[in-house]
């Protein structure tokens, strides 16, 4: 390996070292509580270290919540060998429940922690919104194939990310302790097969 080749896998490593410190500072102190002197605390490096691959935290905050995006789209991508978009559609609740299962703090930073409306809008979020075209798209198929051709494709569209969206922040927040009789994968499993049934009813 080169000196120039060393040193940039020195660089992609301190990179996702401020990446993952950042993570757990976002987690435990929220957004506007978060610092650059405290995410570079979190890894025993200065702020200048820092500021050397980060602009501010919002950009750090931006390349955390579009490295979520973009793992659970890849997922959500696998589908696409789906024939039938009804079952598509399905399986894509099923891998979206399962994302927030396996990748708690992603979800967390993707949808619980609330950046500042004072940071920068323009370009941001654009992965989220891939996220929601997938599962509108699938849905458009359904219609196509005759189900759901009543609904409104935004609305019904709107509605199913709520379903599943709820399901997740439920547990990602560990809101799910009152049923004493169910495991968390339990009641996130068996509660979107409920769903399910009530969409293959429609």
């Amino acid at each position: 390996m080169s000196i120039s080749e060393r040193k940039q896998e020195e660089k992609q490593e301190m990179h996702q070292r401020i990446l993952n410190g950042a993570r757990k500072v976002f987690l435990e102190k929220g957004y506007e509580k978060a610092s650059m002197r405290n995410i570079a605390n979190e890894i025993n490096y200065s702020p200048g270290t820092i500021y050397f691959h980060f602009k501010d935290k919002s950009e750090i905050f931006q390349e955390l919540h579009n490295e979520g995006f973009t793992l659970l789209v890849n997922q959500l991508k696998v589908l696409t060998t789906v024939a039938d978009p009804f079952e598509r559609l399905k399986a894509t609740g099923r891998v979206y429940i399962k994302f927030a299962q396996e990748n708690k703090d992603y979800y967390n930073l993707m949808f619980m922690v609330n950046e500042t409306l004072e940071a920068p809008t323009e370009g941001k979020f654009q992965i989220a919104q891939e996220a929601i075209n997938h599962l509108h798209a699938v849905i458009a198929d359904c219609q196509k194939q005759g189900r759901f051709k009543d609904m409104d494709t935004d609305y019904f569209t709107f509605m199913i990310i709520s379903a599943m969206h709820g399901i997740c922040a439920l547990f990602c927040k560990d809101r799910m302790a009152n049923f004493v009789d169910k495991t968390d994968d339990e009641l996130m499993e068996n509660g979107y097969e409920c769903f399910v049934a009530l969409l293959e009813k429609g």
